[in-house]
């Protein structure tokens, strides 16, 4: 199975923050950015590395208040390895100036090609470059973070001197001066997370450096075995140097012209919170001068890759397939196999970088279908990352005045919110009040979760173990929060934030939130549900184990049901509305703020800046009423509506997503995910314009990226997920696995492997005209699959071929939502030339 090369070819300083980010390697356990091992941060060059889960808190002094913020630390840079020429001795002393040590923005760059091989994980780098004596020079490295061992990762350096002979020094470090100051935004915040323990060399090739997380006590060990091969006649002169939270060896040789010298540095990364393992630094250096030579390290590294793309890979014909590629790529590299042993969650910014402080918020909810229906295993160890922060969500409610469990905003190392208080405006300087603590529907994506879970794995026993309690609880917050109204004989929920974000209160309100979110409401009455059914699902004996245990009684069963009948939805104009009031606000010129700022997709910045307020206006940061139709879908929303004693018929559907189109900024890429989900069945066209504009967000960058400070796991994840389940319109409701597919003209064939019901191998096909569904043979039962309105029994071993119409695509080809980011036509185009929508070749 070939994969696409991404190529950069030239060396672009301006665009290196975001081309380290998309050159993140990882394995789950651990993720490196795509820094150059001489580079240091600068405010261009930014390496960083993260461990998942090592978090560590510090306090800082904003606006005139003491703040306490969590951070995923950026650990120890393993990477540093930079060389000069020298014409003394190793010492320096003697024979001459020495040369400058190699920083590529300080010689001349003759020719520079950066390749990140997507299909084996492995970043390669060639450069050739003239230094400031006339020298020329080859250099080549490659490195990989390896897929097979998780705590090992490999830089290997080739210099080749073109035109010169003499004596080289190589110097290779492990640097744990590092801080937290990957974005701007965050200057005023402490960063400094890092202790000093120790650092040690062996007197041969051993080098090895100790530190501890300032308040969490992490250690974090890091052991780097470095050695020399092809140097020409006469000793390797060593010499170890050692600073506070930094250790190096400079390694001096003779070097002919023309003849390469390659350098190697196998690295053993071990943490405190490691299983198996007596102390950290005794496993690092073990690791370390154990590990087999690279070349070894390299074949095993790259079949974990191959196991992983048999199983995750989706193949398209007449689509972006390298960009697809990129980003299951660095969702494999945040969560693999190897985040099954650990106890994290998904960080929306991936490993790649230190926007929102690599905090666990509802992106889950867009990672999670594409893992379930691929890796079970890591989807469920998402869920147990939620389960074992069940108590302090219970704690969150009790503190609230509420019971049941709810889940805070922002997550990271114990499940306390972490949610911020106050909001940094780039734009205006000022520091402003956040209420985004106030988006309790974290716990329904939870919800969510948990029962997609079940309905693709049956897994029973996760449902009596964790999952039941966990919707129980969830829904017992929501049961408790709604308030009953005996005018309208209704139950209300008021004071939270929807999905929406700009509307975190009413405009000159006194009070933060808003009253009565559509979809807060529906998915609270979906959870309420949901917790009955579950309760159903599981063993009588156990259901009166776990009833039991939480003290739930027939009276609070009763007022689960009672509620998920009679909660309030808003309706204005013959459409579903946001909250309640929503119609009563202000229309925007979008016209003219697109006019005078060009890009508006943060609206709430732009009008805060102006001493105006995005609450005055029906505008949305991102998808709000529409989720009810992505996480949904048109039959279960109506359902769960009629539940609810509304009417949902088609116009109102159309009208719904019509009014929300034109009033959505796309300030969040989740956004356009949505958009390109709930277009699907009505408007392909549109939907596969959304759907470029979202798959194309990170690598595009523009002005106001922010891919350098990590990649968007969520929107990556989503985009995957189209192709995955909408376009395929794969569900797993009710035991039976269902397809009916909706392929934009665009996109002529695609093909997938998924994991169901204890099916490894289940082969999906689709074109325009027909669906095959295959299955490997197996031990595993036969099951129930659906094409539409056909159904069939398929057995191991057995394939199905079902001949569909082709349905017509709605909507006006080529339309544009006023208040939504237009996709770059460039993009679009390059896209489905196989090009870089950057204008770089790739292989």
């Amino acid at each position: 199975m070939s994969h696409s090369v991404l190529t950069y070819d030239g060396y672009d300083p301006a665009r290196d923050g975001s081309r380290e980010a998309l050159c993140t390697l990882g394995n789950g356990y651990v993720g490196t950015r795509g820094a150059a091992p001489e580079s240091h941060a600068d405010g261009v060059h930014y390496p960083g590395t993260y461990l998942a889960g090592c978090y560590d808190r510090l306090e800082s002094c904003v606006a005139g208040r003491v703040v306490e913020n969590e951070d995923l630390v950026n650990a120890p840079n393993w990477l540093p390895l930079t060389f000069r020429r020298v014409d003394g001795r190793a010492d320096g002393r003697g024979g001459g100036p020495d040369g400058e040590w190699f920083d590529l923005d300080r010689v001349q760059v003759l020719d520079f090609r950066q390749e990140l091989d997507i299909g084996r994980g492995v970043l390669t780098r060639r450069v050739r470059f003239r230094d400031d004596g006339g020298r020329t020079t080859q250099l080549a490295q490659r490195r990989w973070v390896s897929m097979d061992d998780p705590h090992l990762a490999v830089l290997e350096t080739v210099v080749e001197p073109e035109d010169w002979s003499g004596r080289l020094q190589v110097r290779a470090a492990l640097d744990g001066t590092v801080a937290n100051r990957g974005v701007r935004r965050y200057a005023d915040l402490a960063g400094d997370h890092l202790r000093p323990v120790t650092g040690g060399y062996d007197g041969q090739d051993l080098l090895w450096l100790q530190v501890e997380t300032a308040q969490s006590r992490v250690r974090i060990a890091e052991a780097a075995r470095v050695r020399v091969h092809g140097a020409a006649e006469g000793p390797v002169e060593r010499r170890y140097d050692a600073r506070p939270r930094w250790v190096g060896l400079d390694l001096t040789f003779a070097v002919e012209r023309g003849v390469p010298v390659t350098v190697e540095k196998t690295v053993a990364i071990h943490t405190s919170r490691d299983r198996a393992t007596t102390e950290s630094l005794t496993a690092a250096c073990d690791a370390a001068s154990r590990a087999a030579r690279p070349e070894h390290l390299l074949a095993r590294h790259e079949l974990a890759w191959s196991r992983l793309w048999r199983g995750c890979r989706t193949v398209v014909d007449g689509g972006p397939q390298q960009t697809l590629d990129l980003c299951v790529f660095h969702l494999l590299q945040t969560l693999s196999e190897h985040t099954v042993e650990l106890d994290v969650g998904a960080p929306a910014r991936g490993l790649h970088g230190e926007a929102y402080r690599g905090h666990v918020f509802w992106d889950e909810l867009f990672v999670f279908p594409f893992l379930l229906l691929r890796l079970p295993e890591v989807a469920r160890a998402l869920l147990m990352y939620r389960w074992r922060r069940l108590p302090q969500a219970r704690l969150g409610a009790r503190g609230a005045g509420h019971r049941g469990a709810m889940y805070p905003w922002q997550s990271g190392s114990d499940g306390r919110d972490e949610t911020q208080r106050l909001h940094l405006n780039p734009l205006s300087g000022h520091w402003v009040p956040d209420n985004t603590h106030l988006q309790h529907h974290v716990g329904l994506a939870v919800a969510y979760n948990v029962w997609k879970y079940y309905e693709a794995t049956g897994d029973v026993s996760f449902l009596v173990g964790h999952g039941a309690e966990m919707l129980v609880e969830i829904a017992r917050f929501w049961s408790g929060l709604a308030t009953y109204e005996p005018i309208s004989g209704r139950y209300e929920i008021r004071g939270v934030m929807g999905p929406d974000e700009y509307h975190d209160a009413y405009p000159g309100a006194t009070r933060p939130g808003i009253d009565n979110n559509s979809y807060t409401n529906v998915m609270a009455a979906w959870t309420l549900r949901r917790a009955l059914d579950a309760l159903a699902a599981i063993p009588a004996y156990q259901r009166t184990e776990l009833t039991a245990r939480l003290g739930l009684r027939h009276a609070e069963l009763d007022r689960f049901e009672e509620v998920s009948r009679r909660l309030r939805v808003v309706f204005h104009d013959g459409i579903i509305g946001q909250f309640e009031g929503y119609d009563q606000l202000a229309e925007l010129d979008w016209a003219g703020y697109r006019a005078k700022y060009g890009d508006i997709r943060r609206l709430d910045r732009i009008l805060e800046a102006e001493g105006d307020s995005v609450r005055r206006y029906q505008v949305s940061k991102q998808a709000d009423v529409l989720m009810l139709f992505f996480l949904l879908g048109k039959d279960e929303l109506t359902q769960v509506l009629n539940q609810l004693g509304y009417d949902l018929d088609p116009a109102t559907i159309l009208r719904t997503i019509e009014y929300y189109l034109d009033r959505t900024s796309h300030g969040s890429t989740l956004s356009a995910v949505v958009h390109a989900w709930v277009l699907a069945r009505t408007d392909r066209h549109g939907s596969w314009a959304f759907f470029l504009q979202a798959l194309g967000s990170d690598v595009r960058g523009g002005e106001q990226g922010t891919t350098a400070e990590g990649v968007h796991l969520g929107a990556m994840a989503g985009c995957a997920d189209l192709l995955q389940r909408c376009y395929t319109g794969i569900e797993t409701r009710d035991d039976v696995l269902r397809l009916n597919p909706r392929l934009p003209r665009e996109l002529t064939e695609l093909e997938l492997q998924l994991r169901y019901r204890g099916h490894w191998g289940i082969t999906v096909h689709c074109t325009q005209d027909e669906v095959r569904i295959g299955l490997r043979r197996s031990a595993a039962a036969p099951i129930t699959v659906a094409v539409k309105d056909e159904h069939t029994t398929l057995r191991p071993g057995r394939s199905w071929w079902v001949r569909h119409p082709r349905a017509p695509s709605h909507g006006a080809p080529g339309r544009r939502p006023s208040g939504a980011a237009a996709p770059p036509p460039a993009a679009a185009a390059s896209e489905a030339a196989g090009r870089r929508p950057d204008g770089r070749t790739s292989g």
